[in-house]
């Protein structure tokens, strides 16, 4: 039997790498799939609905939020994913270079599950997963404005998991806290820094999208039943 069959599921940044194969793997196991997008959107899966909006906008997330309402009436699952980043040591790091990166990871996470929220509370069994990284857990040179941005994501979702359940409602709240992951973000990454990174690592990889949509399904499904308020590291030993 289909893990998600019927689920409704919002996915932020869902057009590529870890977003996408989330949304991917969500279809597959019976979801309907709201993936959101910025600029360029290519699916083939009949259930993956592609929706274009920015994170940051708040029209847009009312748009949203009518857009869901009347297609659907309902959402079971909210996958909090879309990220940037803009690298600098502190001392090169601009405002707009910290304020970008926060409004798209933390802020965005902020608005969005807030708006949402009012759906979800009504679902008999709702999970929200938060994606973080071992970079917001351990923090990262060059990285003061993402580190910051995603460590902020793990207290919101501890802070949730106490929130959304004090009265009685069923909606989880958990993390994800990605190693470091084969996507679009490592493109530009050195190779000697990668192989450094692989070194380090256990399992002598990066991970792959997949691996972490895998955890995402974990939590979004009721095999995880008796979880809330979890970040998962998925990071193949790194910290060790």
């Amino acid at each position: 039997m289909k893990r998600l069959k019927d689920k409704v599921a919002v996915v932020t940044g869902g057009s590529r790498g870890i977003g996408r194969s989330i949304c991917e793997l969500f279809a597959d196991e019976g979801a309907h799939v709201i993936a959101l997008y910025k600029t360029n959107f290519n699916y083939e899966k009949a259930n993956v609905e592609g929706y274009k909006a920015d994170v940051c906008s708040d029209s847009d997330i009312e748009k949203l939020k009518e857009f869901i309402l009347n297609k659907y009436g309902k959402i079971d699952i909210l996958v909090n994913n879309a990220g940037i980043t803009r690298d600098a040591l502190i001392e090169k790091m601009t405002d707009d270079m910290w304020e970008e990166v926060i409004n798209v990871n933390l802020k965005s996470v902020f608005r969005i599950t807030k708006a949402l929220y009012s759906f979800m509370k009504e679902a008999e069994y709702a999970s929200i997963i938060n994606i973080s990284s071992i970079v917001g857990e351990y923090g990262n040179i060059g990285q003061s404005n993402y580190a910051a941005s995603k460590a902020g994501i793990i207290g919101l979702t501890k802070t949730w998991a106490k929130e959304f359940s004090r009265k009685g409602e069923n909606i989880r709240v958990n993390a994800i806290a990605p190693g470091f992951i084969n996507t679009d973000m490592m493109a530009t990454v050195p190779e000697n820094v990668i192989n450094s990174i692989k070194e380090k690592t256990m399992l002598k990889r990066l991970g792959e999208p997949a691996e972490i949509a895998n955890a995402a399904l974990f939590l979004a499904s009721t095999e995880s039943s008796y979880i809330t308020g979890h970040v998962l590291s998925v990071n193949g030993g790194l910290r060790l």
